[in-house]
């Protein structure tokens, strides 16, 4: 059997080609039989480029109809597919070209100058463009082959996918995803999630994040049912769709929008049977509120980079405001102490996972890949939980300061390093604190050795340039000197405690 998960998805497809799969923006959908053509033919460009298995396909373009088939594609011949954060700026490209080494680039018509000199540095490098409404060179290259029919020959090992994650030392590492990971993820959450065939996604997440693409993307093609490609969140669009939609699947942030739209009540979402939110913690009134309001109680669930989904509340039985349940099929989870002890139910510990979700690794970085792994194959996910009596796991707090905003991971090392190179820059200290939009705000506290304060807009508007948008800190405090424990560390606890009302409604006014 061939375990390539295109091959899964293909045979899951409606027996009619004609039958639709994706409703776009501007109101045209794409069927089925449309979306093998299209893949089929971006497949037959990247072979006769000589992409082929395990050669990597670096992306950064914007969402669309044919960012989706380019992930098909991939597939389709065996390629790994390296999905990149649109907000990526020059410099973080370079680093992820010079680690994966891609035997192809597509990128947006508008950053192709800017990558052309990155693309030129590696031989045998070919750089393809593909904008939103699907002009570009992918697609116009596409056009001139036949669609590739054959679909490449996979185990359940082989990877499919990489996935970058920051590192506390500020460099990034990428997750090996297996076809084998991705397809006994899907199955899983399909079954917890009760998809139906006539199961209609309003799709509004990114698809180079693992929600988007590997959750939501992913199980529309296993179930082979209808979506509503949204190229950005939108809420009064999203509120809009829900009349002939069945799933929302969003972060916190999109949860916390709909509330405010006096449009959304429960006629609004009467033919919804599922709101699903996870890549960050949904907040326990937020919970509440959208149940008052909308008659549903959210489906809060948990994943990461490194294994998809590990956890989720149930589709049947009690969803618990402030837990993201218990783990899904296949799936076992465990909590260890500092000193390496299985902890009872109810002690908080780090959560460590094992399954047939749980990526092979870090891509060219072994030692790091067994460091994070128990011998008995567990993976040490870096979390703070606590499991209850009857298993639903609580997700208490993170190692290592990482701070979630809007669904987005950020390590402060690498924040912190850009600003330490300021002038008038001392040190500086990167923390996360609550924000009612986007779960967690990105703040830099700044010392200054005692002398006069910097600009921060200053500061702000330099990282800018050399820093994803989501990375930049919203506010800059500065302070004499940092705060430190006797062993010389900086104590972040106490910033976030000084500056925790930093976005509260007060603090605008």
């Amino acid at each position: 059997m061939n375990a390539n998960l295109y091959a899964l998805y293909r045979s899951r497809f409606p027996a009619d080609p004609h039958a639709p799969f994706m409703e776009l923006d501007d109101g045209s959908s794409v069927a089925f039989g449309d979306v093998i053509a299209r893949s089929g033919r971006i497949a037959a460009l990247l072979r006769a480029l000589g992409v082929g298995k395990g050669d990597r396909v670096a992306v950064q373009v914007e969402k669309s109809a044919h960012t989706v088939c380019l992930y098909l594609a991939c597939l389709q011949i065996g390629a790994i597919h390296l999905p990149l954060n649109t907000a990526y700026t020059v410099s973080e490209i370079a680093y992820f070209v010079g680690d994966a080494e891609p035997k192809a680039i597509v990128c947006d018509p508008a950053s192709e100058a800017a990558l052309a000199p990155i693309a030129a540095q590696r031989a045998g490098t070919h750089l393809l463009t593909l904008a939103a409404d699907g002009s570009g060179s992918l697609v116009a290259g596409a056009r001139e082959h036949a669609p590739l029919e054959e679909i490449a020959q996979a185990d359940a090992d082989d990877i499919a996918a990489i996935l970058y994650t920051s590192g506390t030392t500020g460099r990034s590492k990428g997750a090996m995803l297996s076809h084998g990971n991705l397809a006994s993820n899907v199955q899983a959450l399909h079954e917890a999630w009760g998809f139906r065939p006539d199961d209609v996604l309003i799709h509004a997440l990114p698809l180079f994040h693992t929600h988007g693409l590997f959750v939501a993307l992913n199980l529309m093609l296993w179930n082979g049912g209808r979506m509503i490609l949204m190229q950005r969140f939108d809420p009064e669009r999203v509120i809009g769709a829900m009349s002939r939609a069945t799933i929302l699947m969003g972060v916190p942030t999109f949860y916390t929008r709909l509330l405010q739209s006096p449009r959304l009540d429960r006629a609004a979402a009467a033919r919804m049977r599922l709101f699903v939110s996870g890549s960050a913690p949904l907040l326990a009134e937020t919970h509440r509120a959208f149940a008052q309001r909308t008659g549903h109680a959210i489906l809060e669930r948990y994943g990461m980079t490194e294994t998809c989904m590990n956890t989720s509340n149930p589709l049947d039985g009690e969803r618990r405001a402030g837990t993201v349940g218990p783990p899904l099929p296949g799936v076992e989870v465990r909590v260890r102490g500092k000193d390496g002890e299985i902890l009872a139910p109810g002690a908080i510990g780090v959560l460590e996972v094992r399954g047939p979700n749980v990526f092979k690794g870090y891509w060219r970085m072994p030692e790091k890949t067994a460091s994070e792994f128990r011998e008995d194959g567990f993976f040490i996910t870096g979390d703070l939980a606590s499991i209850s009596d009857d298993g639903y796991v609580t997700i208490v707090g993170r190692d290592k300061d990482l701070v979630i905003t809007g669904g987005y991971n950020v390590y402060p090392k690498e924040v912190e390093s850009a600003l330490d190179a300021m002038d008038g820059v001392v040190e500086s200290a990167v923390v996360g604190l609550p924000h009612p939009d986007l779960g967690e705000a990105v703040v830099a506290v700044v010392s200054t050795g005692g002398a006069a304060p910097g600009d921060a807009a200053a500061y702000i508007a330099a990282l800018r340039e050399t820093l994803a948008a989501y990375k930049v800190p919203k506010r800059v405090f500065f302070v004499d000197d940092l705060p430190r424990n006797t062993m010389g560390k900086v104590q972040k606890n106490m910033l976030r405690e000084r500056f925790a009302d930093a976005f509260a409604p007060s603090a605008d006014a």
